[in-house]
């Protein structure tokens, strides 16, 4: 059983980032009680309610406290409907009650209650957060004095469902804000957080919206548009650059866009003059969807306008009111921090992909043998790492071929994947015997010259003339095998040369396999990093069999288009990087040619 301690921590720490930047600054009272009824939390607005400061009622029995009959006595506790939706874990209203202030005077409030619940424990009370509205001072008196007609009880039914509405209208703009500050800290990508922001605005609390971004000091981007659903085709239509403000123009979408604050538009107000080019073609998108009722607000602060986030109703019945316009500027703020963050992380994304890009060598060209290489970041991630892939001719004349994977995904792996390449260029040239004597050369100098504790690497050497045939030499030091694709429609993974990965510490005596194999005519071999082949929920053979079917596909391909197209098959989700290094042997010249 926890104590109530236990359950004001919990409640205390449950949306700290909530409580300060929404319920603090609403102007609706809110208190949060534990399961005995004892108040653990209020806001502002209910300490100038209740006329006690949050120090004073922390820990008090709210009903004890100040919940009284509308005659100004205490209400018995087996009749507090409070008490009895808090003890039965439901939630609950009263629209004809008094609050006891701290100075004495008895005030008319309406309130909402709603149960909290442990979401790690099913069915486990937390207790309850309490929303109270003053009502007006004199309603009491009125209704006393008024005739008890019907059209009166209607009235007053009437003003009890406004309440309600407003109270339930309120809760919703809180969860509202809550779901879009989760969904919004769950990408960094502006592309995936707009059209997000999009879906869970409309229809819930607007039938349009559109985001506006600033680029560079004068341009603005339309870039989302989401309207209801099945009108798709029009949304494109607005999407684009926009026209420029003008200067000294006055519409709330350049207003906004200048630095200026939230502003809520109703009819009269959309029907004036638009006066700049901006400024129109804004007019028309309003007009278009049938605007009745507008807000503007700014993503970011006022110090840091990134652009503006713009939500439309069409029906006049249902316009905005200033607190929709409170709720939608607190989620511009949210907004733009958001694109803020995204676009710091661009630029390093960048600047990262740049300096791995720059690390991987240019292919040579060797006789009429054919290379490409391609190089896919991972989709997610800081987009650098330690995969590799290098091709050189050696001091004897023949091709050298390697592929890599230093483990990391980091600026540190990619440093380990500069020095390994270097250092095994140099074994390679001054040590022409079998590879695999080379590669245990490598594990024996890797942890006393680099930083790289582990990696997987093939070192491959193509030996014969010009005319053929080929022979393929090679070690693999715990990487996936390479693919032979043959003009016969074969798909053959070379697993022989198979050896421990580098980091291992061989020692003395122990020594990494090298392996043979005919290099056909018109055959392509294909060396790759284990991100072609691993996929998120599926076994290495049937990434491996998956690659080998695609590859096969392509075989007859041109040797750019097959490397375009396997590595543009990378996984969804896929948080590895990809190298691939590609050779195609020549097919034998005819009499003419020769």
């Amino acid at each position: 059983m926890r104590s109530g301690g236990d359950h004001e921590r919990r409640l205390s720490a449950a949306e700290p980032d909530l409580w300060r930047q929404v319920v603090e600054q609403l102007g609706t009272a809110v208190a949060v009680l534990d399961p005995a009824g004892r108040i653990v939390a209020v806001n502002p607005a209910a300490e100038r309610l209740l006329g006690r400061a949050a120090a004073v009622v922390h820990g008090q029995d709210l009903h004890d406290l100040c919940h009284r009959d509308p005659g100004g006595a205490l209400i018995p506790r087996e009749r507090c409907p409070l008490l009895r939706a808090l003890a039965e874990g439901r939630p609950a209203r009263g629209d004809d009650d008094r609050c006891l202030r701290g100075d004495g005077r008895l005030v008319p409030i309406s309130w909402s209650a709603t149960p909290l619940t442990d979401d790690d424990v099913s069915g486990v009370s937390l207790g309850m957060a309490v929303l109270i509205v003053e009502t007006a001072a004199d309603r009491r008196a009125q209704r006393e004095g008024a005739e008890r007609a019907e059209q009166s009880e209607r009235a007053e039914r009437a003003e009890r469902a406004a309440h309600t509405s407003a109270l339930e209208s309120l809760a919703e703009r809180l969860t509202l804000v809550a779901e879009i500050t989760d969904v919004l800290g769950q990408t960094l990508e502006v592309d995936e957080a707009l059209a997000r922001l999009g879906r869970l605005l409309v229809p819930r609390l607007a039938d349009w919206a559109a985001v506006d971004l600033r680029v560079g000091s004068r341009q603005v981007h339309r870039v989302a548009v989401t309207g209801p659903e099945g009108r798709d085709a029009g949304q494109e239509d607005w999407r684009g650059h926009l026209p420029p403000a003008g200067e000294a123009a006055h519409s709330p979408l350049v207003q906004v866009l200048s630095g200026g604050g939230p502003v809520l538009q109703d009819r009269p107000d959309l029907d004036a003059t638009p006066d700049s080019p901006l400024a129109t073609v804004h007019s028309a998108f309003l007009g278009a969807t049938g605007a009745a009722s507008v807000i503007t607000v700014p993503l970011g602060s006022r110090g840091r306008v990134t652009g503006a986030l713009t939500l439309v109703r069409t029906e006049a019945a249902r316009p905005f009111d200033t607190g929709d316009l409170d709720v939608v500027s607190d989620i511009g703020r949210r907004v733009g921090l958001v694109i803020d963050n995204a676009r710091r992380f661009g630029r390093q994304r960048a600047v990262a992909e740049a300096m791995q890009r720059n690390l991987l060598p240019p292919l040579p060209e060797h006789g009429r043998f054919q290379l490409a290489a391609r190089y896919q970041p991972a989709p997610a991630g800081s987009q650098v790492g330690g995969d590799w892939y290098d091709a050189f001719p050696l001091r004897d004349g023949t091709l050298a071929l390697v592929i890599g994977d230093v483990v990391g995904h980091d600026l540190t792996a990619a440093a380990g994947m500069a020095q390994l390449h270097g250092i095994l260029r140099s074994l390679a040239w001054d040590h022409p015997g079998p590879t695999g004597a080379v590669v245990d050369r490598l594990d024996d100098a890797m942890h006393a010259i680099t930083t790289v504790q582990m990696a997987t690497l093939v070192l491959a050497r193509v030996e014969g003339p010009d005319t053929g045939p080929w022979t393929l030499h090679w070690t693999s030091a715990g990487h996936p095998p390479p693919l032979l694709l043959t003009l016969d429609g074969n798909a053959q993974y070379l697993e022989s040369g198979q050896g421990l990965i580098l980091g291992t510490h061989l020692g003395a005596g122990g020594h990494r396999p090298s392996a043979t194999h005919a290099l056909p005519p018109g055959s392509t071999l294909l060396l790759y990093t284990d991100g072609l082949i691993e996929v998120r929920g599926s076994d290495l053979d049937s990434g491996l069999a998956r690659l080998r079917r695609h590859a096969l596909a392509l075989a007859r391909d041109p040797l750019d288009t097959l490397c375009d197209r396997l590595s543009a098959r990378m996984a969804p989700g896929s948080t590895d990087d990809i190298a691939l290094l590609a050779l195609r042997l020549p097919v034998p010249l005819t009499g003419a040619e020769a």
